[in-house]
């Protein structure tokens, strides 16, 4: 939305962190008065005139656009708390077996704890993304830090070796705040960020939960180390680390309170623009998830995203145990392994996020990176016993390097692929397709590295990796956002009211060749 203004409002709107966007933004040439995506039911009448001219400004019929500095801050506190998020999702399976001997329990039992995460993420994500869309951004960011905090104070109730019920339980309330976390990176970069930047940002975004596991890879072999005949001792170590993070992750809490913001106060793009007009009341949840299922693309974007997520996912859980098993006694190393994969994946995620804002070839970078990942791991199973860890070292660099790097181009490439859906809803159900793969990924793979070893459970990988190859290839690329942010096409803005008695034909955009 745009006000007019004089000098006097400009000068106030700098000291308040607002400053222009870089580029011209695009005339809109069309709009109807109506939500974006959406043709009136049976002809129906237009939106009040005033809705669609408020869009535009007084003088040239531009959208006006301006970038928040406060987006910086934004950005870089979610990416805080959701690293804290992922730490405490990996602190135990690369640990498998402390946790195992000091609670007394199986190495199923500890896989669960990870597994946790993954569980509680399916039935949660529709009431998340809908609070997300209902009750906005800050308000979800809350809840997410705070219980994760929240998680990381319980897990100090369960340093005994008789307490795993307590440290599932506590691990179970993280797992909770992981629902709303997993769904935000697009939802901030769109809100916050500009057309040439809003891939990078969500890549830093993705970022922030990627260093989270890696740190979760370096930091609790050291601080924890295998003390199998003193259990006081290992409780001690245990205590150091679980108060550390609940310490970390109230500072972080406080701080998500004071630096959130529900969005900026002028839009940051010219697709967000059109997005701030719509009528609140004209705003179908059930629908617009309808809508995404009916979305093809989509759908076939949300299946290979599981697959090649929910791989990740497995491997990382896993990890450890099959480490230990070529190279015995070599925990420490078995973490720096998972160190350097995701250290490679957050190189990667940066240098995909970068050439997405530079070349917009979403479909062409996420089919590569695919098969380059499906590569990478044939070259890591195939590698893994020759009894050389510096070669482990390189083959699980490169697999991180792009299995990890493919998180962020998943999610950008769903939100151009459902403009003007919510990014929230788009991004929340590729995440509940990665966590179910993951659960079902890790428990045949886990059995499968048991029973026959972990060249076995790496090919079953292996064949679904290629499967989403496929699925890849299939996906037609319409790059609806980026569209609209470069004012090639003219835009339908169209509503979907909640309450009408027509069954609409589609939520996404009705968009025309302006040339």
């Amino acid at each position: 939305m745009v006000e007019d203004g004089g000098g006097g409002e400009e000068e106030e709107e700098a000291a308040e962190g607002e400053m222009p966007a870089t580029a011209a933004v695009p005339a809109l040439q069309r709009c109807n008065g109506f939500l974006p995506g959406k043709e009136a039911a049976g002809g129906g009448e237009r939106a009040a005139p005033a809705e669609a001219e408020a869009m535009l400004a007084a003088g040239g019929g531009r959208l006006e656009t301006r970038l928040s500095r406060r987006r910086l801050a934004v950005l870089a506190v979610f990416s805080c708390y959701s690293l804290v998020n992922a730490f405490q999702w990996i602190q135990y399976s690369i640990l498998s077996n402390v946790f195992a001997g000091f609670y007394g329990v199986s190495f199923t039992q500890i896989d669960w704890l990870s597994m946790v995460y993954m569980v509680a993420y399916v039935p949660l994500i529709l009431p998340a993304t809908w609070l997300l869309d209902a009750r906005g951004l800050r308000l979800t960011a809350l809840l997410g830090a705070g219980l994760n905090g929240l998680g990381a104070w319980l897990k100090c109730a369960s340093l005994a070796p008789d307490r795993y019920p307590v440290t599932l339980a506590a691990q179970a309330v993280c797992a909770v705040a992981q629902v709303f976390i997993l769904g935000l990176p697009s939802r901030i970069a769109s809100v916050w960020f500009g057309p040439t930047e809003v891939s990078t940002a969500c890549a830093v975004a993705v970022l922030g939960n990627q260093l989270g596991t890696a740190i979760g890879f370096l930091l609790p072999p050291v601080l924890v180390p295998n003390t199998p005949n003193d259990l006081d001792l290992m409780a001690h170590n245990i205590s150091i680390m679980f108060y550390g993070t609940a310490i970390v992750s109230t500072l972080l809490f406080f701080l998500t309170g004071v630096v959130f913001e529900e969005k900026p106060k002028y839009p940051p793009s010219h697709s967000q623009a059109v997005l701030q007009t719509m009528p609140p009341e004209d705003y179908s949840y059930k629908q617009s998830i309808i809508n995404l299922f009916r979305n093809i693309p989509f759908v076939l974007l949300l299946i290979s995203y599981g697959i090649m997520t929910g791989a990740f996912y497995s491997v990382s859980t896993l990890l450890n145990q099959m480490i230990v098993t070529h190279y015995e006694g070599e925990e420490v190393n078995a973490g720096r392994i998972g160190l350097t994969l995701v250290v490679a994946g957050m190189v990667g995620s940066i240098i995909c996020g970068l050439w997405l804002d530079y070349t917009k070839t979403y479909k062409q970078t996420t089919l590569i990176v695919y098969i380059l990942s499906f590569i990478g791991l044939l070259v890591f199973t195939f590698t893994l016993d020759l009894g050389y860890l510096i070669v482990v070292f390189v083959t699980g660099g490169v697999l991180g390097f792009f299995m990890t790097g493919y998180l962020p181009l998943g999610f950008e490439f769903a939100v151009e692929i459902t403009y003007p859906e919510s990014e929230g809803t788009s991004s929340g159900l590729l995440n509940a397709s990665a966590q179910i793969f993951g659960i079902v990924f890790t428990l045949v793979q886990g059995k499968l590295t048991t029973d026959y070893g972990p060249r076995a459970g790496n090919l079953f990988l292996c064949a679904w990796i290629f499967v989403g190859i496929i699925l890849t290839a299939l996906i037609k690329s319409d790059l609806r956002r980026h569209n609209v942010n470069s004012g090639i096409m003219n835009l339908d803005v169209k509503a979907v009211p909640v309450d009408s008695p027509v069954e609409p034909e589609s939520t996404t955009l009705k968009i025309q060749s302006a040339l």
